[in-house]
């Protein structure tokens, strides 16, 4: 190899790696379309439970539930089948029926988006099957990631039926794991799209600094889970008041629960610190990681500054929404850019990836 060649491959190896085709990129754009299709998801799902709509339709009809009530008598059905809820009792009595239908439609659409993904992924999934488009590795994870969100639906009946019986509201245990089955499947779609869209990496920056890139995605996830509990325990209501809270740095009551264990889980003081608090850590680990990125691969520099930026606009946002006392619009936006600034990490790790 002559001297120049053997510099231009040393400065693509400084510049996160080479990278050899073949690549897919047909499968990838279908792939790129399911992750934008999440993103709504995620989005009416939020909204639906800031609106309390969640337990508006009492049952689960996998097929037959994609219809809305087409006459009056349907709908006195549904409604009937919300009055029998605690919901319904302890918290929205004497509902009249037209406010009934404004938190159905929403959960209604919740659904209907549920079983529109699994088409848009099913059929062309088949399709490219049949066409010869997908080797069989690929056959295989795609199949898995078909079943997992399967199996997502079947997690949203579990959480739903949570708030049947004795309680107004879900489980907040259930919330976390739907919320996050959310973002392992879009981990896998997406982490699945870059693949075929950049081909297989054969160079990539160092093992430590790949890691450090998952390190902090690991962060962002559990940062959104910790954002789940909240949610579910309307912890958001509880404090509004930013950087302290209600004057306090450590407000009383504070793992209070015995165990202590359980009480950033069922504390609604203790969700919102732990949320509040590891959001900075979150912050500052992004930060951190983009400054190393930067200086040491070039190559991936926009990528870090694009997580940068979106961990700032995410920080200043959650501080507006609590200080707003969680607006329906400002909680669906927090939660549509928790999702964007998960992809974003998902990206930069892909971008400094191991083979």
């Amino acid at each position: 190899m002559s001297v120049a060649g053997a510099m231009q491959s040393q400065s693509q190896r400084q510049q996160g790696g080479l990278i050899a085709r073949p690549t897919n990129r047909p499968v990838a754009i279908w792939l790129f379309t399911i992750s934008v299709l999440l993103l709504a998801m995620v989005v009416l799902g939020g909204v639906t439970r800031l609106t309390d709509s969640g337990l508006s339709i009492t049952t689960w009809k996998p097929v037959s539930g994609a219809l809305p009530p087409m006459s009056d008598a349907d709908w006195a059905v549904e409604f009937q089948n919300y009055q029998q809820i605690p919901q319904y009792e302890l918290v929205n009595k004497g509902m009249a029926l037209d406010e009934f239908k404004w938190i159905f439609w929403y959960e209604w659409a919740h659904r209907l988006l549920g079983r529109l993904i699994g088409l848009v992924f099913a059929l062309p999934y088949l399709w490219f099957l049949f066409r010869g488009r997908l080797d069989r590795p690929m056959a295989w994870r795609l199949g898995g990631i078909l079943l997992l969100g399967g199996s997502q639906g079947a997690l949203g009946w579990f959480m739903v039926a949570s708030g049947l019986t004795e309680r107004v509201s879900v489980s907040q245990y259930r919330l976390a794991a739907h919320l996050g089955l959310a973002f392992i499947i879009q981990a896998a779609v997406f982490w699945t799209a870059l693949d075929l869209w950049r081909g297989r990496v054969v160079q990539v920056a160092s093992r430590g600094l790949s890691t450090a890139a998952f390190v902090v995605l690991g962060l962002v996830f559990l940062q959104i889970l910790l954002g789940a509990f909240v949610a579910g325990l309307d912890a958001g209501l509880a404090y509004n008041t930013w950087p302290l809270m209600d004057g306090d740095l450590v407000p009383a009551g504070l793992f209070s629960h015995v165990p202590a264990w359980i009480d950033p889980f069922e504390n609604s003081i203790t969700a919102q610190f732990l949320h509040r608090h590891f959001a900075v850590v979150v912050a500052l680990a992004v930060l951190a990681l983009a400054l190393l990125v930067r200086g040491r691969v070039p190559r991936a520099g926009d990528a870090a500054g694009l997580l940068a930026f979106a961990v700032m606009l995410q920080f200043i946002l959650g501080v507006w929404t609590l200080l707003a006392v969680v607006p329906v619009h400002l909680g669906a936006l927090h939660q549509a850019l928790a999702f964007i600034l998960f992809t974003l990490g998902l990206n930069l790790a892909h971008r400094l990836r191991r083979p």
